[in-house]
């Protein structure tokens, strides 16, 4: 693994319809590579060196306690915040000394599921899910934006539900919510925070589902930040396990979980799961061909 992390390679991308030649360290299938990344707030070192190659269109689930570093890793994805030293490149892209028109351009590649869904509770679901519209395509004709949500819901499983508000919903409904608001503008990213948390164990399948659903059917890069280790043995292609600001242990759920690192097996222990009795969503596909088909909530 560290030997792969080492590998230096010039891979030509394309970013904004012309080629580049990617950074040193950048593997042919990333999607987002964080390149050694450390940030600081004042006398405090929050992330400590951070390297992860997030590859295009699979899951990679970021899991860690309390006070790992994994809200500030997310708000650098999003480029809510800048690191320190290092680097992280979206798409070939260094966003790291970008002005904040520029970031404004790359944060619509992202789409973002908040924790508790974050709905407005005075709006509608349609007003809700039209919000990004509203704000970011304002030539967009409102009959094409309405078009736009009404479509969306229908894929998610919400039609009918447009002019309810967010109270009048279960959390997987408010869930789903959140997500077509995140899919407004075509993003071709995800980025869930927490998305499991404070559910029951039959919504929070649902909800692991509903993940790996959208990743098929929009072909987007998901990246969860979670400390739900069932949801991440059900949904992760990748896995990196962020410890006092340093990743300590990255591969598959199965790799962190029997592997040589001791770290990652006491963390995984200490959770209470039994990882040889949970299965991928992939693998729960009827037929195994890759149907999908949204579940009711």
């Amino acid at each position: 693994m560290q030997q792969r992390r080492l590998e230096r390679q010039k891979v030509h991308v394309t970013s904004n319809g012309s080629a580049k030649t990617a950074p040193a360290g950048m593997l042919p299938d990333d999607h987002i590579f964080v390149d050694n990344v450390v940030k600081t707030f004042g006398d405090t070192q929050v992330l400590r060196g951070v390297t992860m190659h997030l590859k295009k269109r699979q899951t990679a689930v970021v899991i860690g306690g309390s006070g790992a570093g994994k809200t500030t890793l997310l708000r650098m994805l999003i480029a809510l915040e800048k690191p320190t030293t290092g680097h992280i490149w979206v798409e070939g892209e260094d966003i790291a000394p970008l002005g904040e028109v520029e970031l404004n351009r790359v944060r619509q590649k992202f789409g973002m599921v908040f924790q508790y869904a974050a709905l407005l509770d005075s709006m509608t679901i349609f007003e809700n899910v039209v919000f990004p519209l509203r704000e970011h395509r304002k030539r967009m004709p409102r009959r094409e934006q309405r078009e736009k949500v009404l479509n969306m819901l229908k894929l998610l499983g919400l039609e009918g539900k447009e002019n309810r508000m967010p109270s009048e919903l279960s959390g997987g409904q408010r869930k789903r919510v959140g997500l077509a608001r995140a899919l407004m503008l075509e993003p071709r990213i995800l980025i869930y925070d927490e998305p499991t948390s404070g559910l029951d164990p039959i919504t929070s399948r649902m909800v692991d589902d509903l993940i790996e659903e959208t990743r098929d059917r929009f072909g987007v890069t998901s990246v969860v930040i979670s400390h739900d280790m069932t949801s991440t043995f059900r949904i992760a292609h990748q896995a990196y396990l962020l410890v006092r600001g340093e990743v300590i242990a990255e591969g598959t759920p199965d790799e962190l979980a029997y592997g040589s690192n001791e770290a990652a097996r006491e963390f995984i222990a200490a959770s209470g799961i039994a990882p040889d009795r949970i299965s991928r969503v992939d693998d729960q596909k009827e037929g195994g061909d890759g149907t999908v088909k949204y579940k009711a909530m």
